[in-house]
């Protein structure tokens, strides 16, 4: 199921913010799985708003950007505070702090990136994890020829080393961008080191215990869910 699916109010199951701390008042001990999604949508607006300079912004605005429509978006931010003003809209920058609280994600998380090949140097180089709270930490491959050499600030680390680095460095997600063949046995041994968030970019379906938590992208399922309301 993607994103969109949950976003547009497709599933109505139970989900957790990232690094499972008490909610904050007011907000449901589990949000559903479509609430969830599509506050992380609207964060992902405002984020950008933010950088911009945009101080102020509608319901109208966020739905031509998420597809949601500002009837549902104005209910799903009402369910948890008095955010915006009739004819002025929402303030930016105080609607990031609180919906980053809703989803239990303020703060800094630490991540570790799996594969320094095009794919983990274009991660690694990108600043989309960083604007929500997220922050590569270490850098693993498999290649000696890569493994002590840097990308930006970081040395390639070997993989064998990964416990240690995950209690060292506090990592809670684990960033698979290696080859489909390499993506079960790195899922293994993350759970091994405690590691509860994957996000694979590998097209292997990953076979983790049920108190973790995996998010494949693949952007050919992404293109035919799009097609499929394209065409219908």
């Amino acid at each position: 199921m993607s994103v969109s699916d949950l976003a547009n109010g497709r599933d109505t199951a139970g989900g957790t913010g990232v690094n499972g701390a008490a909610p904050e008042p007011g907000v449901p001990e589990r949000l559903s799985l479509g609430v969830a999604a599509r506050l992380a949508r609207y964060l992902q607006v405002l984020t950008k708003a933010k950088k911009e300079g945009k101080e102020t912004i509608s319901s109208q605005e966020l739905s031509s950007f998420t597809q949601v429509n500002s009837t549902q978006i104005r209910r799903d931010l009402s369910g948890f505070g008095k955010f915006g003003k009739r004819g002025v809209g929402y303030n930016v920058d105080g609607l990031v702090s609180q919906i980053r609280k809703i989803l239990r994600t303020a703060g800094q998380h630490n991540i570790a990136l799996f594969g320094a090949g095009h794919l983990g140097r274009a991660i690694a180089s990108s600043d989309v994890f960083a604007d929500h709270g997220f922050r590569v930490v270490a850098i693993f491959d498999a290649d000696p020829e890569k493994v002590g050499t840097s990308v930006g600030p970081l040395e390639i680390r070997d993989v064998k080393n990964l416990q240690q680095v995950v209690e060292d460095e506090d990592i809670v997600v684990g960033v698979l961008a290696v080859p489909s063949s390499a993506a079960q046995a790195l899922a293994e041994e993350l759970v091994k080191a405690g590691v509860k968030i994957i996000f694979n970019y590998s097209e292997s379906l990953l076979r983790v215990p049920p108190e973790v938590t995996v998010h494949t992208s693949s952007p050919a399922v992404d293109l035919l869910y799009a097609l499929y309301f394209y065409l219908t």
